[in-house]
């Protein structure tokens, strides 16, 4: 699933999940009018509704993060520290062109790094998006594999 990033994207779900929500609205009214199969139509609704839930998902995790309720975030594996890192930034209420002020860059940047979730930016780049964030992060390191000696 995919996470909404920007204010943006934020308008674009909402849009998107309006239209879903209006077509599951008329699906059975269509489905008489056209003597469609009701297993098609039940078939159809299922799929609308799973799209639905998806983007009312997103919607609602971007608003718990706007509303500065959220406090901890967790990764479970160092690939996720992209995700949790604009999940910060939106959580502190900041902007992705906020941020790149305080980085000192253009605001196209930061949407670069946030759009290929942070593959092109150095380890001193997401370091200093720790920082300027005001992150502690605190995260074990574990030994999987026996030593060779």
């Amino acid at each position: 699933m995919t996470m909404i990033k920007n204010e943006r994207q934020y308008r674009i779900t909402k849009a998107q999940a309006a239209k879903f929500e209006a077509a599951l609205r008329g699906i059975n009214e269509r489905a008489t009018q056209e003597n469609v199969n009701s297993i098609l139509v039940r078939a159809e609704e299922a799929a609308l509704r799973s799209q639905l839930d998806d983007l009312t998902t997103q919607l609602a995790e971007y608003d718990t993060l706007r509303s500065g309720a959220v406090t901890h975030l967790s990764a479970d594996a160092f690939g996720d520290l992209p995700n949790t890192l604009i999940k910060a930034r939106i959580a502190a209420g900041m902007s992705q062109k906020d941020l790149a002020q305080l980085l000192g860059l253009k605001e196209q940047q930061i949407q670069k790094y946030e759009a290929t979730n942070y593959s092109s930016a150095s380890f001193d780049r997401l370091n200093s998006v720790v920082r300027v964030l005001g992150l502690t992060i605190r995260e074990e390191v574990i030994l999987t594999k026996n030593r060779i000696t």
